[in-house]
C-alpha cells in the first residue's frame, strides 16, 4: 500500500511539474479506446508519458538508425500486462496519390521496452495505429523507439504521434506525445549519381556524388586501367553510385565496346562486349535516352537508338540523321538518359538544343566566354538541391566548377549563370564524363 501511495505522489508530482492539475489523474472525462477493447471507458493522464531529450531529429537517407526514449509513470495499477500502442498521424500526400497503404513505408521502426530487444513495430497498420511490446506491471516503463528512414521520408517534417498505455479490456490510462523531425540526410546511393574521369595514365575514377551541397563529390575509387584504348566514352543509360548504369566506349580501330552495369558500387562494370565495328568514321559521342549520337567527320550528327537486344547482339538500331553542321562545336555534352545537348562552338559560345524527339529543337544561346573550360560533363544531380541536371565545367588551371540546370519554358536544359567550385586539381584528368 505504502508503493503505491509513493507512485502516486510521483505522479501527480510529474503532473504539477507540466501544469496539469492532480485532478487529471483521477475522474477525467472518458476517451474513447481505439484498440483492444474499443468503446470501453478510459481514464487517460497526459502527465505521466516524458519522451527524453525533445523531439527526435531522423536525418532520412543512409546516416542509419536513432533512437528516442520515452518514460511512463503509471497513473494507476494496471492488473496483467501493460499494453502500449503509438498513434500516428494521417501522413501526408500529394493531390491525386490519395492511396494510403503504404504511406510510412519509408520508416523503418523498431521498438523495445524496459531494456528488452528491439522488435519490429510497422507504422503501416490500420489506423495507423503501432503495438508497442507489453510489459509487465511496473510504475515505471521506459520505451526505446529506433527509427531509419529513407530519403522519401523528408517530406513527414515535424510529425506528433501519441503513445497510450492501456490495460487487457482497452481502458486507456496514460497517454503523452512522442514527437519527431524529419529532415534531408544523404540520398542512398542508388539516388546519387557519379562521375567518372580518366588520368592521363588511362585509369578510369569514379567520384560518387555526395548528393548535398556541402559535399556534391565524395573521393574518388579507382574502376582500372587501360582506358586509354579508348577516344570517345560515354553513358547509354543513367549511373549511380550503386553501380547501376551502362557506358559505351570507341577505340582506335573504331571497335565500339560495351561496358553494362554491375551493381556493384566497388566494381561497377562488367568485362567488355564487342557492341560494333566501323565506327572510326564517328570524332564525337554523346548520350541521347538509352541511346547516343554520334558526329561524323563530315560534321553530320546521327541517332542511335538501343535495341531490344543486349551485346553481343546488335545494341543499336540502325542510325537516324539528325543534321549537319556539327563540326562548328569543339565541345558536345549531353546528360546521361537525356535528350537535351548542350554544345560549345569554336568563338567560346555554348549552345543549348532542347529535347524535340526524334531529334533536337532549335538551338538556343546561352551565352559566351565558354572557351575557358577545357572539358565539359552535363551529370545527374551532384547535390541534391533539386535539380535534375548540373553541368560540370573544368577550367584550363584544373578547377572544377558546378551550374545547376535549369529547364527554361520552352523545356530546353540550360545551365545557370551562378557556378560555384567543386573541385580542383582536376587537370590530371583528360576525360570527365
Amino acid at each position: 500500500m505504502a508503493r503505491r501511495k509513493q507512485a502516486t505522489v510521483l505522479a501527480i508530482a510529474a503532473a504539477l511539474a507540466v501544469g496539469i492539475a492532480p485532478s487529471a489523474l483521477g475522474g477525467a472525462s472518458a476517451v474513447a479506446a481505439t484498440g483492444p477493447g474499443a468503446g470501453a471507458a478510459a481514464l487517460a493522464s497526459t502527465g505521466t508519458v516524458q519522451q527524453q531529450g525533445g523531439p527526435l531529429v531522423v536525418a532520412a537517407g543512409e546516416e542509419g538508425a536513432v533512437t528516442t526514449r520515452v518514460e511512463v509513470y503509471l497513473s494507476r495499477y494496471i492488473q496483467g500486462k501493460v499494453h502500449a500502442r503509438l498513434l500516428l498521424p494521417t501522413p501526408p500526400y500529394d493531390a491525386g496519390d490519395e492511396d494510403l497503404s503504404d504511406q510510412y513505408g519509408s520508416v523503418t521502426p523498431t521498438c523495445a521496452v524496459n531494456g528488452g530487444a528491439f522488435q519490429p513495430c510497422s507504422w503501416d497498420q490500420p489506423q495507423y495505429v503501432t503495438a508497442l511490446p507489453d510489459a509487465d506491471m511496473n510504475w515505471k516503463l521506459t520505451y526505446d523507439i529506433r527509427i531509419d528512414a529513407s530519403s522519401d521520408a523528408e517530406r513527414f517534417g515535424d510529425l506528433t504521434a501519441t503513445l497510450e498505455l492501456f490495460d487487457e479490456n482497452g481502458l486507456v490510462t496514460d497517454r503523452g506525445p512522442v514527437a519527431f523531425r524529419f529532415v534531408k540526410g544523404t540520398p542512398e546511393a542508388n539516388l546519387r549519381t557519379t562521375v567518372l574521369a580518366r588520368d592521363k595514365s588511362g585509369v578510369l575514377w569514379q567520384y560518387p556524388s555526395g548528393g548535398r551541397t556541402d559535399q556534391p563529390l565524395r573521393a574518388r575509387k579507382r574502376i582500372g586501367g587501360g582506358w586509354n584504348a579508348y577516344t570517345a566514352i560515354t553513358s547509354v543509360s543513367s549511373r549511380n553510385a550503386a553501380g547501376h548504369g551502362d557506358l559505351v566506349a570507341l577505340d582506335r580501330s573504331g571497335t565500339l565496346w560495351y561496358y553494362e552495369g554491375s551493381n556493384n558500387p566497388d566494381a561497377p562494370f562488367k568485362p567488355r562486349q564487342k557492341a560494333a565495328t566501323g565506327w572510326e568514321r564517328y570524332t564525337a559521342l554523346a548520350s541521347y535516352g538509352y541511346g547516343l549520337v554520334a558526329r561524323d567527320k563530315d560534321g553530320v550528327l546521327w541517332r542511335f537508338n538501343r535495341g531490344g537486344a543486349s551485346a553481343p547482339a546488335p545494341l543499336f538500331e540502325s542510325r537516324t540523321r539528325i543534321g549537319g553542321g556539327w563540326n562548328t562545336y569543339d565541345a558536345i555534352a549531353a546528360p546521361p538518359s537525356g535528350y537535351n545537348a548542350a554544345a560549345r562552338d569554336r568563338a567560346g559560345v555554348l549552345w543549348a538544343y532542347g529535347s524535340g524527339y526524334p531529334t533536337y529543337k532549335p538551338r538556343i544561346r546561352v551565352g559566351g566566354g565558354w572557351n575557358t573550360y577545357d572539358a565539359l560533363a552535363w551529370t545527374e544531380d551532384l547535390d541534391g538541391v533539386g535539380s535534375h541536371e548540373d553541368l560540370i565545367a573544368r577550367d584550363k588551371t584544373g578547377r572544377l566548377w558546378l551550374y545547376q540546370g535549369l529547364y527554361n519554358r520552352d523545356s530546353v536544359l540550360v545551365p545557370t549563370g551562378t557556378r560555384r567550385q567543386i573541385g580542383w586539381g582536376w587537370d590530371i584528368y583528360d576525360m570527365i564524363i
